[in-house]
């Protein structure tokens, strides 16, 4: 089973640029404090590495809990 990422964004898109928020949306957030679940692919990774100071980022165990 892949390792998964728990994504929380802690910071607003407002004043960001078009790539960036595009990015936020692809990775299925849009609102601060929404988290959202993806598997740790070098895709995310690189999405991630884009809007690294608007989100947190959680490395999940592989049982699908911490």
């Amino acid at each position: 089973m892949p390792k998964r990422l728990r994504i929380k964004q802690i910071r607003s898109l407002i004043g960001k640029h078009k790539k960036r928020k595009r990015t936020m949306i692809a990775l299925g957030l849009g609102k601060i404090g929404k988290v959202v679940e993806h598997n740790d692919t070098p895709q995310i990774r690189g999405m991630l590495r884009l809007v690294q100071d608007l989100v947190q980022v959680e490395e999940l165990s592989e049982e699908g809990g911490r």
